[in-house]
């Protein structure tokens, strides 16, 4: 009994960490991504669908991040537990998740990188290329999902700098539809 006190704690931010992480999941999970944007629907496309949407997320919140540290870490934490807990669902061993997960955290951090390259840039080419490169994974797409998707991470980092840091510490989060059928996203 006493252990399990000494070894279980409550993470910081628990209950908002859930509340923002799952509005995240909810988000990635919307099927126009897949079914009009081209996103494949499988393991690796749900994944970095999670990862495009936890991104702006993360991007917001480090803006002030003597604030946000902690919050961020536990958002950090619940993600790579939650990717834990699916691919054991999926049957993946604690060696195959030993490979998997550091490449995993690998690839978000890569990810954060060139989409905050591609942001940071006014035309669409570089995102569209990260995109194509991390989301689509080199999997034949048009340029018109891309363009949309492109379009999309800029309108919901865009929209994130109009959300305050203190209803994100509360878990409230609000995307935008998927660009489906609108040209300018």
């Amino acid at each position: 009994m006493i252990f399990s006190k000494l070894f279980k704690t409550k993470p910081a931010f628990a209950e908002e960490v859930q509340k923002l992480y799952v509005s995240i999941i909810n988000q990635s999970r919307n099927p126009d991504f897949y079914l009009h944007l081209e996103v494949a629907d499988t393991v690796e496309g749900r994944y970095d669908m999670i990862v495009l949407h936890t991104f702006v997320v993360m991007r917001r919140l480090k803006t002030e991040q003597e604030r946000t540290e902690k919050f961020l870490q536990s958002l950090y934490d619940l993600m790579f537990a939650d990717m834990d807990q699916n691919l054991r669902e999926l049957g993946v061993g604690d060696m195959g998740l030993a490979r998997r997960v550091p490449k995993m955290a690998e690839a978000l951090y890569g990810r954060i990188t060139v989409y905050e390259e591609g942001l940071a840039e006014k035309e669409n080419a570089m995102l569209k290329a990260a995109l194509d490169r991390n989301l689509y994974r080199k999997t034949p797409v048009s340029d018109e999902s891309l363009e949309k998707m492109a379009l999309y991470l800029r309108r919901e980092a865009k929209n994130l700098e109009h959300t305050s840091i203190d209803e994100l510490l509360k878990g409230n989060v609000s995307f935008g539809p998927a660009p489906v059928g609108d040209k300018n996203a």
